[in-house]
């Protein structure tokens, strides 16, 4: 179980898929994060792309966002959070993707990303692989908000200033083996 912490579905609790691999978002990461996002989260677009339990997706759709894609590959965590969503009666503010990060990102939203949240299993490398695709106008609003995590025993990728946006570190920390940053999208000056 999962429980949402602040906003319109504070302490409802949500089940989530008991796998191997499968780590929702701390407690504590996410009240850090939200309270970095406070200003950021209103009526914004989100994007969940490595959703697994859907737990950051929710807690941004709780505390005000006006949109959510969840993008789940896995088809029993795909399940639970389309039940989560049926259950908070989100389903005019949420939709669940059940496929690929990268098939995904193949394809551009009609409209870009206020927010995206990027927690990809720890023992891949999809961070480099999604970042690029990722980092184009078409997915990031001007001023997007990007939170990436991952085990304290890798290194966030170098490829956040590629792409057509710069990504500038906002905030970073540290709680257990779970390492986080925010990033924040900034226009590049043109040559």
């Amino acid at each position: 179980m999962i429980r949402i912490i602040g906003g319109e579905h504070r302490s409802r609790q949500l089940k989530v898929l008991d796998r191997p691999g499968l780590r929702p978002t701390p407690d504590r990461v996410r009240e850090t994060l939200f309270n970095w996002l406070a200003s950021d989260i209103q009526a914004v677009r989100v994007l969940d792309l490595f959703a697994g339990s859907g737990a950051l997706g929710f807690e941004a759709l709780s505390r005000g966002a006006a949109w959510c894609d969840f993008v789940e590959k896995d088809p029993a965590a795909a399940r639970l959070i389309q039940t989560n969503i049926e259950l908070l009666r989100l389903d005019k503010r949420a939709q669940l993707k059940q496929q690929d990060a990268l098939a995904f990102l193949k394809h551009p939203p009609q409209q870009p990303y206020n927010v995206v949240f990027l927690d990809p299993p720890y023992a891949s490398d999809l961070l480099k692989k999604v970042l690029p695709l990722l980092n184009q106008p078409a997915w990031l609003s001007p001023t997007a908000m990007i939170f990436i995590e991952h085990s304290t025993h890798q290194t966030p990728p170098a490829l956040l200033s590629s792409g057509e946006i710069a990504l500038e570190k906002l905030r970073q920390g540290t709680a257990g083996e779970v390492s986080y940053s925010l990033y924040q999208a900034a226009s590049k000056p043109h040559a």
